[in-house]
């Protein structure tokens, strides 16, 4: 059965620049809307995390002011609980990209805290987008590209169309003031060719095999254009 990855963060809460914690995890509608997507296309999912950790949900994520009332939060908890794949991932290092047809990592603050730092993550990103995979990105996902600059400051994904959560998102969520940096400024320094769409709308860009989405509202539409390239 074909596979798809997704490489999820483990951390559990976001370091802000006073030393404050925000909890957080992995964003539920982005992990478990393409996991649907894939799900009903018959891939196989597996996940993997930094040590191998199950990732945490974030519990924000799964109230009814985001999933459209008290019916959609318990639907979303329901699926949370279903998608057990999710819950017993790979260790990076156990990776063999070439097991999968496409890598999908999805945000929440979590990478913020650990996928931006983390080398291995940074390494499976440059090898997956040189294979010519699709690699596909959401929100704070892109976070994880941010190791892939060698020391001269040079990352494989120079001049690559992108996107991710904007800076304007992030000051919409109240949490720009109080973070160490903001995403969309540590992607501009690798030297990508950054878009920005309308805040919230759904928002997907395509270049080559990189496959990237704006905020919560691009998971889906996302993950049916990774469909799209895989069929």
């Amino acid at each position: 059965m074909a596979k798809i990855l997704f490489i999820v963060t483990a951390a559990d809460r976001w370091t802000l620049a006073d030393g404050t914690e925000q909890p957080t995890g992995y964003w539920a509608e982005e992990a478990i809307g393409p996991y649907q997507v894939f799900k009903e296309a018959d891939y196989e999912i597996v996940a993997a995390t930094p040590g191998g950790v199950p990732p945490t949900v974030d519990a924000l994520s799964l109230t009814a002011d985001f999933n459209g009332g008290p019916e959609g939060a318990q639907q979303m908890q329901d699926a949370v609980r279903d998608a057990t794949e999710l819950a017993n991932p790979l260790r990076l290092e156990e990776v063999r990209l070439d097991d999968y047809d496409a890598v999908f990592v999805p945000g929440g603050w979590g990478p913020m805290e650990d996928l931006s730092v983390d080398r291995e993550a940074g390494r499976l990103m440059a090898e997956r987008l040189a294979s010519g995979k699709p690699l596909a990105l959401v929100c704070h996902g892109p976070a994880a590209l941010l190791t892939t600059a060698d020391a001269d400051g040079k990352s494989p994904f120079a001049g690559y169309t992108l996107t991710s959560l904007t800076n304007a998102e992030e000051i919409a969520n109240g949490l720009a003031e109080k973070a160490k940096w903001l995403l969309e400024d540590r992607l501009l320094e690798l030297g990508v060719d950054y878009r920005v769409g309308e805040p919230w709308a759904p928002h997907v860009e395509v270049d080559r095999n990189l496959y990237t989405g704006q905020n919560p509202n691009s998971a889906v539409p996302l993950a049916q254009e990774v469909l799209k390239a895989l069929s």
